[in-house]
């Protein structure tokens, strides 16, 4: 395990979720998690939604103040120097969508690189109209690569469907993520399944990350 955690992928490919998902997980087992929502790009999920949570677990949330506003202004708070300043801290990353979401991590790279104690995971879905390929998931992992300035060191496989996700659709998908870690040159580190699922897909062939679906509140 890394002390620092980062997760990118494709517009809509479940980030959030794994994030805040990880976030809690890893707080069964250590006293002080933050987790750090970079997502300037897509004001609809954050991790800000998780917020009462998050802050029940006892994990601190760093975000935009203007997260869950009308407010559509790309700013982050000095405090998110906190992901390479706190090394008392693990630190799970919420990175936004693509290259465009990805250049905000490039100004915490350095001392990212420095410390060289990350995890960076791709979370890939194919069942997202754009990345229905690995090919397609390939090119937008360089593409984020090139933004940001970190190479990815794992896969996440998070196809699903939401709530109209069946396992066959988890298990259809395992092939189109292995596909993507043999072109990259990187491992699965996970498929993650919403946790009533997980019964289902146990001796399957994949390591499974049970999570709950994060809901939006209006």
């Amino acid at each position: 395990m890394k002390r620092v955690t980062l997760f990118a992928g494709h517009y809509g490919s479940g980030k959030t979720n794994i994030a805040v998902n990880y976030a809690l997980q890893l707080r069964k087992t250590h006293e002080r998690v933050l987790i750090a929502d970079l997502d300037i790009v897509n004001p609809y999920f954050r991790t800000k939604d998780s917020l009462d949570e998050l802050t029940r677990a006892g994990i601190r949330l760093i975000s935009s103040d203007y997260a869950n506003s009308n407010v559509d202004l790309p700013a982050l708070p000095t405090e998110m120097y906190a992901i390479t300043d706190d090394t008392s801290s693990l630190a799970v990353v919420d990175i936004g969508g693509d290259d465009r979401g990805a250049y905000a991590l490039g100004r915490y790279a350095p001392g990212i690189l420095e410390e060289n104690d990350y995890d960076m995971l791709f979370v890939c879905n194919m069942y997202r109209p754009l990345t229905t390929t690995p090919e397609d998931a390939v090119q937008v992992m360089r593409e984020i690569e090139a933004a940001c300035g970190i190479g990815f060191t794992g896969i996440v496989n998070n196809s699903n469907l939401g709530d109209m996700t069946a396992p066959g659709d988890i298990l259809a998908s395992l092939p189109y993520a292995d596909a993507i870690a043999g072109a990259a040159g990187l491992p699965v580190r996970f498929t993650s399944v919403r946790a009533d699922l997980t019964p289902a897909l146990e001796g399957r062939g994949a390591e499974i990350f049970p999570m709950t679906l994060q809901k939006k509140y209006y």
